[in-house]
């Protein structure tokens, strides 16, 4: 060993840093037993960061996660199924799935009585759209329309005049009621004599039905009672002409039964007419 300026040497000797390197046999190994410990979260990942950030999967994804009525989204929680489908707002939204075109040309149907194609269109995607907006513009139209020809005929007696606010709710609960309750119960009548046939068809079919009644709420503004008479019938005759020609061919294969079914049908939509008449286009001057 030599030592010289303050270091110290190793002679004869291979070293691997300042600790000379071990010698003689290997250490036994050591085998440790396999843990039953679980890697958390367990994911595709395994811990590893990956180049595309990813959520926990406990994470709260509501609004990432397509909603039930969306197309190829599956319907994991069992929820918003069955009768409980008709209290959510993506179950009507097929109805509603209609543009410009279509309706103007269901429209244009409905002002053809004696064709009886308008089912055959309406198979497919019946609307409520068109029916919802046919029965408000007739509720407002009717309502102004009568209210006008009350004015007019006060006006020309010279007798005192005063709204009366009751034409709007009447005619509300009249248009609204009869699109809802007379469909319903048609509804109820083909499924017991077996030839059923779709409720929202139904509705869809009665809603057009109404529109020519509204240029014969405009043309009733003429202050002549027989003039009013026929408008009323002539828009009666083909609203009712166009629910029962549509429905014929369907409600036939109810038996014999049928013809009565559709005078029925006939004879109800006549009745909506002589009322909108009688109610709303009658002119009565106070005395006072």
């Amino acid at each position: 060993m030599m030592s010289g300026g303050g270091y110290t040497s190793i002679d004869n000797q291979k070293v691997s840093g300042s600790v000379p390197a071990a010698t003689g046999p290997d250490p036994a190994a050591v085998r440790f037993t396999d843990s039953n410990l679980q890697t958390f979260p367990p994911s595709e990942t395994q811990g590893k960061i990956s180049a595309v950030f990813r959520p926990p999967q406990d994470a709260d994804d509501t609004f990432s996660r397509p909603g039930k009525g969306a197309k190829g989204s599956s319907d994991e929680s069992g929820q918003a199924t069955g009768w409980f489908s008709m209290f959510s707002v993506a179950a009507y939204k097929p109805y509603f799935d209609v543009d410009t075109s279509d309706v103007v040309e269901r429209i244009r149907d409905s002002l053809f009585p004696f064709k009886d194609s308008f089912n055959e269109k309406t198979t497919d995607n019946p609307d409520l759209y068109g029916p919802f907006w046919i029965c408000t513009t007739l509720i407002f139209v009717a309502a102004a329309i009568g209210t006008f020809v009350t004015y007019l005929a006060h006006k020309w007696q010279k007798k005192d005049w005063n709204y009366d606010i009751n034409l709007i709710t009447w005619s509300a609960g009249l248009f609204y009621g009869y699109v809802t309750v007379v469909p319903l119960g048609l509804y109820l009548i083909l499924k017991y004599f077996s030839a059923p046939s779709g409720l929202v068809q139904l509705f869809c079919l009665y809603g057009y039905s109404l529109f020519v009644f509204i240029p014969a709420s405009c043309l009733s503004i003429v202050p002549i009672e027989i003039f009013r008479w026929v408008i009323a019938g002539v828009a009666g005759f083909m609203s009712a002409t166009f629910v029962a020609v549509n429905l014929r061919a369907h409600i036939v294969s109810s038996g014999e039964r049928w013809f009565l079914i559709v005078a029925g049908i006939f004879l109800l939509q006549l009745a909506l007419a002589v009322v909108l008449k009688l109610y709303l286009f009658t002119i009565t001057v106070s005395s006072h």
